[in-house]
């Protein structure tokens, strides 16, 4: 029983040791954004700040334009999410709970997609968006984000619809209710794990994302997101490394918290997931 304590106590250990590894870079970061430049290029890899000052977030926040930056990610985010949750959701079940000639087909078809690198799209989907006459705007970016085959996305709902009982659609029809009320009214709510996992995965995509918001918005820089606002601390000649990671731990922030909120269901929907 001793061996196998001090075994268990090994193994904490040896973890601890790897995700104190893991997250260091993360650390330095934060840490740097407290940091002189002079301190940051002194100090090497030491975590801990001589004195923690707060210049380097006031500058990014209003002089590298992070406040507005910071308002176009989270409308961007937080619309794209809920549009890719709808479209996503409705495909899934579709494909999860009807059968229809080509059906096969199509499932190959998306998932071929995923093959497809986002760089051979980008001349495409500008024209698109120019003719459409949302270059400029955000809708723009919202749409090129959300408006994709996502197919992970797709795949986790069709999964998780096909596993639900049809006694359920059939019990509802009976009960006199049409498809788009069985849809909105019994199978989202019980798709709340896959959901959560969406909303995740896209918020995150959506905010990193770096391409699509550059060539969308290189007419107006106000309507870029945090991803391309990054770019205000690289000069000409020289590099405002504090500043740029002072405003890279501000960027992060959203992300933790939205995962933390979403962190129970998340963890159901990838179980539901491997599990269908």
């Amino acid at each position: 029983m001793q061996a196998k304590t001090m075994k268990n106590s090994l193994l904490h250990v040896v973890f601890l040791i790897i995700s104190f590894v893991w997250i260091y870079p993360f650390l330095w970061m934060v840490s740097t954004g407290f940091k002189t430049e002079e301190e940051m290029f002194a100090g090497g890899l030491n975590l801990i700040p001589q004195s923690f000052g707060w210049e380097n977030f006031l500058r990014a926040w209003q002089q590298a334009n992070f406040s507005v930056y910071f308002v176009n990610s989270v409308v961007v985010a937080v619309v794209g999410v809920i549009l890719v949750i709808f479209l996503n959701a409705t495909c899934g079940y579709a494909f999860a709970r009807s059968d229809f000639p080509g059906k096969k087909f199509f499932v190959a078809l998306i998932v071929a997609t995923m093959f497809m690198p986002t760089g051979y799209t980008i001349i495409p989907i500008f024209e698109l968006i120019k003719n459409l006459g949302l270059l400029n705007s955000r809708w723009g970016i919202i749409l090129v984000q959300s408006g994709g085959a996502q197919v992970v996305f797709v795949l986790l709902f069709m999964s998780f619809f096909a596993q639900l009982p049809k006694e359920l659609e059939e019990a509802a029809i009976m009960d006199g209710c049409s498809y788009p009320r069985i849809f909105f009214q019994i199978m989202m709510p019980l798709s709340k794990p896959i959901i959560a996992t969406t909303a995740i995965f896209h918020f995150i995509n959506s905010w990193n994302d770096f391409l699509n918001p550059l060539v969308l918005t290189i007419g107006k820089p106000n309507l870029r997101t945090l991803g391309v606002g990054m770019y205000s601390f690289v000069g000409e000649h020289a590099t405002d490394w504090v500043g740029m990671a002072a405003g890279a731990s501000i960027a992060i922030v959203p992300i933790i918290i939205v995962f933390l909120c979403f962190q129970r269901y998340f963890m159901e929907g990838i179980a539901g997931a491997v599990k269908g």
